[in-house]
């Protein structure tokens, strides 16, 4: 069983920056690609960046593009999302979600394992 626990986020004003960090625990021996989702109330559920297992390859939402970056420390399990430039459109409660698998995925039903999420709120 994967385990993922997201850590950093919360309150910050349009212009801002988070960095957000998620740790996986509970794996061995496979390759996973990973990927930050997010969704905020009323609205579906969306990738914001994936990214292979080697972190060769990455996706972006067109949303962000420019704005966030995704990375990856195989050595210490863990995906990080980078956020400049935040907007207030950017609240919502921000996912990590892993898959056996190693090329870029955006679309949510193909991740096998998911955080609890992490609150991201951006003051105008």
């Amino acid at each position: 069983q994967v385990q993922l626990v997201e850590s950093g986020g919360g309150l910050v004003q349009a212009g801002g920056s988070l960095k957000l960090s998620c740790a996986a625990s509970g794996r061995a021996g496979s390759m996973y690609a990973m990927g930050w989702f997010r969704q905020a109330p009323g609205k579906e559920r969306e990738c914001v960046a994936a990214i292979s297992w080697t972190g060769g390859s990455t996706y972006y939402g067109d949303s962000v593009k420019g704005r966030f970056t995704i990375s990856r420390d195989n050595a210490k399990n863990t995906v990080y999302l980078q956020m400049n430039n935040l907007k207030p459109e950017d609240t919502a409660v921000y996912y990590c979600a892993t898959r056996v698998g190693v090329g870029v995925v955006a679309t949510p039903s193909r991740y096998d394992y998911w955080g609890q999420g992490t609150q991201v709120t951006v003051s105008s």
